[in-house]
């Protein structure tokens, strides 16, 4: 990983975010009928970086990634199970949290990685719950501090060992320095709902919180006996079950590995290419450079393809051709794209979005994916898209879109032309793009670009503050809403999209290029770190959330705790922890 104090383990030079079960290292998953049993047992040598080891089911980057992979697999590959039962593999420990080495060896761009990737899983984990009926019981054997406690909050019911030393906390601050990083602290208060005097007893107790004191702060849901745990959890399970409108004897669908194909110049997929500027295949080859194409432009082309048939007649089609299901392929496919740059090219100043293929064809889709909207299959294909655009929503890179002669941004893809924070449109009645790649116009033979909307551009895919990106776009003027209602379905022309609000830039060919290019190279030179707080307060007008509060703090305090000396410097509480030496602390309050 670029710029990492740590090598990544067994030779590795990226992160990889694509597993299966048979590769799992930190969890056991079992399917019985409906229950579904998650087992966190770490390999305390199964690091993703050198350097530290995961004792007591402390947790790096690498265990989410299976954790993450393993709610995907729950969702898609068993529809039938209906409650997830996440327990802890070890004895008298349920999890430590985040493994404390490695956040003290880590680069700054790896910590604020690491905690978004586990906030958007812990998103996840509820997500199953509300949006498909598969809730999560977490049953704590011992401690739950920090990270381990996090996840806990993320399940619907907690059970609590009553014991006399199993306990949960948050010891973050008075051991570290630091704060609950995944969303611990906004899910106290705002989704436990514990009283503010209470959490800050809580949150500045190293010990933490334990027995009928957890269960009357709110923090645990109910203590049980060791000797009645198994009774009280197989009770627990069939009341959630009950609840649940998960299928009952369904088969679900593989998600298999994706295909994808590596060069210097980036990733190649089924429906996707990533390219890099700075290593164009074009220049290579001989042809005029594109603008932004210099090292400086540091730019990520991604380019999502549209489909080449026509969707399945009907539900039980679309689950016959599974993971090669269009909409479905596509989304993962994104999906694991924006996790490369995002883990893999730090000196990525901006993503540019472009698209191919028929608008009518992927307006299909999306009525297909309707039609069937009650079918469980589709309506994880659509809850999957929600999760993938609020996963772009949240990359700290700029985001632009070009739609272009031969474009198909209509319906669920024109969303990522409303998550950018850029969008610039080629006039349909002038020459267009030359083929073959890049920024450059020349004349050949593709549609004029359009911009389609669709129902799903109104509520389908809500961003973390619980609105639609075109209700976020037009907060001071619902009728700017109302007006984009009523071309649904309509293939708009650049200066209609540009009337209607929908793109920030109506361009004819003599200025595209120029204006195109002075935007990028203008984007690669201002603070990355300024660029990052600008765009994560724009993204995001309207009302809050406890999701939109849970990474805007993370965003505003946790990445700024994270570099200041108390916590990382070399007396630190972070660099001292475990040495018998205290941290020495800058007392003052700024």
């Amino acid at each position: 990983m670029a710029d990492a104090e740590r090598k990544l383990n067994n030779g590795k030079s990226r992160i990889d975010f694509q597993t299966e079960p048979s590769k799992y290292r930190h969890w056991k998953l079992n399917v019985d009928g409906d229950v579904a049993t998650l087992l966190m047992d770490v390999d305390e040598k199964g690091t993703l970086f050198e350097g530290y080891e995961l004792k007591l089911n402390s947790y790096d980057l690498g265990v989410d990634i299976e954790l993450a992979d393993a709610i995907e697999r729950l969702r898609f590959e068993h529809p039938q199970a209906k409650v997830i039962l996440l327990r802890s593999g070890k004895p008298r420990v349920f999890c430590a949290g985040a493994n404390i080495r490695m956040l003290a060896g880590a680069s700054h761009a790896h910590k604020v990685n690491f905690c978004k990737f586990t906030n958007e899983t812990r998103n996840g984990i509820e997500d199953a719950s509300e949006a498909s009926g598969l809730f999560t019981i977490c049953v704590i054997n011992g401690t739950a501090a920090g990270g381990g406690y996090e996840l806990a909050l993320a399940a619907d019911h907690i059970m609590l060992i009553d014991d006399g030393s199993s306990a949960v906390s948050l010891p973050e601050l008075p051991l570290l320095a630091v704060l609950p990083g995944t969303g611990g602290l906004t899910r106290v208060t705002d989704k436990r709902k514990v009283r503010r005097d209470r959490a800050d007893v809580f949150c500045t107790t190293e010990e933490g919180i334990k027995g009928k004191r957890a269960v009357d702060w709110r923090l645990v849901d109910e203590v049980v006996p060791a000797s009645k745990l198994e009774e009280a959890v197989g009770k627990r399970a069939r009341e959630f079950a009950a609840k649940s409108r998960r299928p009952a004897g369904t088969k679900g669908i593989a998600l298999k590995p994706l295909a994808r194909e590596r060069s210097a110049d980036g990733v190649e997929y089924g429906t996707v290419s990533v390219e890099l500027r700075g290593h164009s295949k074009s220049a290579r080859a001989g042809h005029s450079p594109e603008p932004g194409s210099s090292a400086r432009a540091r730019l990520a082309t991604i380019t999502l393809r549209g489909p080449q048939a026509a969707p399945p007649t009907s539900a039980e089609a679309m689950v016959e051709q599974g993971a090669e299901f269009w909409p479905l392929k596509l989304a993962r496919e994104l999906d694991d794209a924006i996790l490369e740059i995002r883990a893999n090219e730090f000196d990525v100043a901006a993503i540019v979005f472009k698209s191919s293929g028929d608008p009518a064809q992927v307006l299909a889709y999306d009525q297909f994916l309707d039609a069937n909207k009650d079918h469980w299959l589709a309506r994880e294909i659509s809850g999957l898209w929600k999760r993938v655009l609020k996963r772009v929503d949240l990359t700290s890179r700029s985001l632009v879109a070009l739609v272009e002669p031969g474009s198909c941004f209509a319906g669920t893809l024109a969303e990522l032309v409303f998550a950018s924070d850029r969008s610039y449109m080629l006039a349909p009645s002038l020459p267009s793009p030359a083929s073959g790649g890049g920024l450059g116009r020349g004349r050949d033979n593709k549609p004029p670009a359009t911009l389609a909307l669709a129902a799903v551009n109104f509520g389908a895919y809500p961003m973390s503050n619980g609105l639609s990106r075109l209700a976020s776009r037009f907060l001071a003027d619902p009728t700017d809403l109302e007006r984009a209602q009523a071309v649904r379905g309509e293939m708009l022309d650049a200066e209609a999209a540009e009337r209607l609000g929908l793109v920030t830039f109506a361009l004819d060919d003599i200025d595209w290029e120029d204006e195109i290019r002075v935007f990028l190279e203008e984007r690669a030179s201002f603070s990355a770190d300024g660029l990052t707080g600008l765009e994560a307060n724009l993204r995001f007008g309207g009302p809050e959330t406890m999701e939109s509060k849970i990474f805007a703090r993370l965003t505003a305090w946790q990445n700024w705790i994270f570099q200041r000396p108390n916590a990382v410097g070399e007396e630190g509480a972070l660099k001292r922890y475990g040495t018998g030496q205290k941290p020495a602390f800058d007392t003052r309050r700024v």
